[in-house]
């Protein structure tokens, strides 16, 4: 269905009314006998168009939104010294069909226009983008790193790993729990976090699949665990994997 079925509903709704008009004239010569009711009666009837011709030339795909697999939420993070991290976390809001993704990725800034030391953060409903978080603790996160000055980069391989996180890309989509990215003065980090480090096979299957979705020749990504990174800091965390 489409717009040539909008056209042939368009044109029998049309010839309905021209039925309709010569009944009238049909009515108006007959000088309001019977005959004349009966004929205008049979012309509206034979003529019009039914309810279920109209209503099967709309496109009812088109009402209707395209649900994702899960509910994801958008968190965004800015700096400021006069609160803690956690007060500095704003949940911005959630989506679960592509449009609304679409409604919020287009509204808010990309990554290349946000302030240094602001992150932006998707994750899964009920998951919240910090390391303490019960489905966190135990899991890492592949990251790379990238040239402040590659603004168009960021955003691009920003875009291209939410839509490969939030369209089930991956082989493991039930380890992953979201994506974040942090601008900051020498470089930005992008991120995807998984829930388990010790599954090293889940592990290396979605960082390869990552590699390969987002075109990643001469990127390097890093799996860095959780509990490591809450202890050492920036290009010092320790990658227990590399690609």
């Amino acid at each position: 269905m489409g717009y040539d079925n909008y056209n042939n509903g368009t044109e029998v709704a049309e010839s309905g009314q021209a039925a309709a008009v010569a009944a009238g004239a049909i009515y108006a010569g007959g000088n309001g006998n019977m005959v004349a009711d009966e004929q205008f009666a049979a012309a509206a009837a034979e003529l019009q168009p039914s309810l279920n011709r109209v209503l099967s030339s709309i496109d009812y795909d088109l009402c209707f939104k395209h649900p994702l697999e899960h509910t994801w939420t958008l968190w965004h993070w800015e700096n400021d010294r006069t609160k803690s991290w956690s007060d500095m976390l704003s949940d911005v809001t959630s989506f679960n069909t592509v449009e609304d993704f679409f409604s919020v990725y287009y509204f808010i800034k990309p990554p290349s226009d946000l302030k240094v030391f602001n992150d932006y953060m998707v994750f899964k409903h009920g998951i919240r983008p910090m390391w303490e978080d019960d489905v966190n603790k135990d899991g890492g996160r592949w990251v790379m790193f990238l040239d402040k000055d590659s603004k168009e980069l960021v955003d691009k391989l920003w875009h291209d790993l939410l839509l490969c996180t939030i369209g089930e890309c991956f082989e493991y989509s039930d380890q992953i729990c979201g994506v974040v990215i942090n601008v900051r003065n020498k470089a930005s980090k992008i991120s995807l976090w998984t829930k388990d480090s010790h599954n090293q096979q889940a592990i290396l299957a979605i960082g390869r699949k990552m590699k390969q979705l987002l075109q990643l020749r001469e990127v390097e990504l890093q799996y860095q665990v959780h509990k490591d990174a809450m202890v050492q800091a920036g290009p010092n965390v320790n990658a227990i994997y590399k690609l």
